[in-house]
């Protein structure tokens, strides 16, 4: 579903933890970060949208958050040519987007990144509000620093003053196994190391 100017509607959702820390996803076998979004289908409303998006990507639904904001109207951003299917070239352009900011009132361990066959990330975090946008695919960078900063007029000082626990720890969709044999030394906590960039974007989302 397109517009009469070759953009398709689309949501965004920032989800906020208690100290302000957004929920950050890397898409699936991608050294690429992002906020969970995606497209709104015919007859749907944004706030529609959003919740079933929520719901496909990260598993959380209606009771799990309480929407703080939303953004006045929609942000738009153009797709690059070779990031588009060839047949529908000349037709689409990129995404109009409006974008929730969301309080998450469930447990991190609520969140569910299998709840589909076919899951957008692999891996979450908790990250700085101010989110570092030169990881964010370059398209996108534009309209991550608008809504960022429109919604952040919605942010409340946290009850312990921003000063709780920071949890940057990456939650993975699998695991590694760091089983070690009897008698060996533990292995070093490794770094978080992501593969190179396999920018694919497909334009539904």
């Amino acid at each position: 579903m397109l517009d009469r100017e070759g953009f398709r509607p689309n949501v965004g959702i920032i989800l906020l933890n208690a100290n302000n820390e957004v929920w950050w996803g890397k898409r699936v076998r991608e050294h690429s970060w992002q906020f969970p979004q995606g497209g709104i289908k015919y007859g749907e409303t944004p706030e529609q949208a959003m919740y079933r998006e929520l719901e496909e990507e990260i598993g959380l639904r209606q009771e799990h958050v309480k929407i703080v904001g939303r953004t006045r109207d929609w942000l738009r951003y153009e797709v690059p040519d070779h990031f588009i299917k060839r047949e529908i070239r000349g037709h689409y352009r990129g995404q109009k987007q409006i974008w929730f900011l969301l309080r998450m009132v469930a447990r991190d361990n609520d969140v569910n990144l299998r709840l589909t066959d076919h899951p957008e990330f692999d891996a979450w975090r908790w990250h700085d509000y101010w989110v570092p946008l030169d990881v964010v695919i370059e398209f996108k960078r534009d309209v991550y620093q608008r809504a960022l900063q429109e919604l952040s007029r919605f942010l409340t000082i946290p009850p312990n003053g921003g000063h709780g626990e920071r949890r940057h720890t990456a939650r993975y969709l699998r695991q590694p196994r760091t089983g070690s044999a009897a008698g060996a030394k533990p292995a070093a906590k490794a770094p978080l190391v992501i593969a190179e960039p396999q920018l694919m974007l497909a334009p539904d989302k």
